[in-house]
């Protein structure tokens, strides 16, 4: 067996199964487990997906949201065991793979059309 074979085996257990399909222009809310001193609590992200990236195991999506008036960005292992949960809240309509053009937009023109 070649290494990448191995590799991509042990992988495998780790993989997440139930996640939902995200696409891009999707608003998502998701659940990460935060640890502060010795307590474990949920935080909710929700914001849109502006970029999808990786494969397999290292697969990740970008979400930005604006609060407060200022553009957050985070980006979020889809398999890591810190992410409790995904649910895609609303699905967008967008015709390009990234959305970094959103970040140059304030205020009504960041919204993404909703897939009908």
């Amino acid at each position: 067996m070649h290494a990448q074979e191995i590799i991509r085996s042990i992988e495998q257990e780790f993989i997440k199964t139930d996640l939902p399909l995200i696409n891009i222009g999707d608003n998502v809310r998701v659940n990460v487990k935060i640890v502060e001193g010795g307590k474990e609590r949920l935080q909710a992200f929700e914001g849109t997906v502006i970029c999808r990236r990786g494969a397999g195991i290292s697969k990740n999506i970008t979400v930005r949201r604006v609060f407060q008036g200022i553009g957050v960005e985070r980006v979020f292992l889809l398999h890591s065991p810190r992410i409790e949960s995904i649910k895609v809240t609303r699905r967008g309509s967008v015709r390009r793979a990234k959305l970094f053009y959103l970040r140059d937009r304030v205020g009504k023109a960041t919204r993404v059309k909703e897939k009908v």
